[in-house]
């Protein structure tokens, strides 16, 4: 059998890790056009969600048809999978129409992106294994938060359609160099796979994000949510190849690192959705002032980030996370008060540019040493 390429299957990874973060932000500043051209503001939130919920519920059963086929084919369905909602969302004629697109984009990101982690486990040793996933975490960084920038660049000086056309020739690079230079040895192992779990987390997820619509809405849908949840778990319990197996949150690192991991991409999304939207909507100013002032995380995250991975074998992986999760909490607070207004003579704009940067160095710090945890 032939040797896997292991740089050229690196930057392959890259190239998908970059285009599939960069897509979960890059519509942030772009949705005020977009909402402006296609209408339908009440449904703003579901072109976000769409995505996130697609690629979140999705994650377990790529991990078990990778074990099932092996992580190339599973990737490059992934890959498909993506630019063909990329294509269909650069298409959209209505918000409906862009939020299925979004929810088939998804679909493909939650092939991509765990897919990636675990061939850079095959290929890499334990000891390597740390640095790269501080190169991979920069990556990810920098590319989900210049999706902002690259949003309204593109707006401004394009068309919003361009932000999801620009994933094309990033995902056919990915695509070649994985078909010509990855190489592995299946073995091939009977496996179920749990699509009942999978079917009511789907649901369950979906009736939360219903909830947060209020009224009636949140009066049928949260107690939804709580059933559905209760039938997942015990759905999860019976099954001979869960979804999500539960046994692993006995285990206390694990049950601590995932809802943190969980809280630090809350944290990320909220960020860079919201803080944009108060720049141009609340306080009036342009797409390229919204953009800048989430910008320096860009800055941040990946310099963070790399210092992570190099510190991690010394330090150890709570003194990072801790030290990462405070100073993005700090920040988190200074952003509240201080976009407010002039406070002490800084503008808000100053303001958000200073706790953005912050923010970033934070979770770059946590995340690297978190995904290694």
């Amino acid at each position: 059998m032939k040797k896997t390429h292991r740089p050229l299957t690196v930057v392959a990874l890259l190239a998908g890790i970059f285009m599939g973060a960069m897509e979960m932000t890059v519509v942030s500043t772009a949705m005020p056009t977009v909402i402006g051209d296609l209408g339908g503001i009440h449904l703003y939130a579901w072109v976000f969600a769409a995505y996130m919920l697609a690629s979140t519920v999705t994650v377990p059963l790529y991990g078990k048809l990778a074990d099932l086929y092996g992580r190339k084919p599973v990737m490059l369905f992934g890959l498909a999978l993506f630019l063909a909602g990329s294509v269909l969302s650069g298409q959209a004629h209505g918000m409906t129409w862009l939020i299925a697109s979004r929810a088939v984009q998804g679909l493909g990101a939650g092939a991509m992106g765990p897919t990636s982690l675990t061939i850079i486990g095959d290929i890499f040793t334990l000891e390597e294994r740390a640095k790269m996933q501080g190169v991979f975490g920069a990556v990810w960084g920098v590319a989900g938060l210049a999706g902002p920038l690259v949003g309204s660049v593109i707006t401004t000086y394009l068309s919003w359609r361009w932000i999801f056309y620009i994933n094309v020739p990033f995902g056919l690079v990915s695509g070649v160099l994985l078909t010509l230079f990855l190489h592995e040895k299946v073995e091939r192992r009977a496996h179920t796979l749990d699509l009942a779990g999978a079917g009511v987390l789907t649901l369950a997820l979906v009736a939360m994000l219903a909830s947060a619509r209020g009224g009636a809405m949140l009066a049928v849908g949260l107690p939804a949510a709580a059933l559905l949840s209760a039938a997942f778990i015990a759905i999860e319990r019976r099954a001979k190849e869960p979804v999500l197996p539960l046994e692993l949150f006995r285990i206390r690192l694990i049950a601590v690192a995932s809802v943190a991991g969980a809280l630090v991409g809350a944290a990320m999304i909220a960020t860079t959705t919201y803080v944009p939207l108060f720049i141009q909507g609340v306080l009036g100013a342009s797409q390229m002032a919204a953009a800048s002032a989430i910008t320096p995380m860009v800055i941040g995250w990946p310099i963070a980030s790399a210092i992570s991975g190099r510190l991690l074998p010394s330090t150890g992986a709570r003194v990072l996370v801790r030290a990462g999760l405070a100073l993005s909490a700090l920040s988190s607070l200074g952003l509240a008060v201080f976009l407010r207004g002039d406070v002490g003579g800084v503008s808000p704009l100053t303001a958000a540019r200073i706790g953005t940067f912050c923010f970033g160095a934070g979770l770059g710090f946590a995340n690297t040493a978190l995904l290694i945890t």
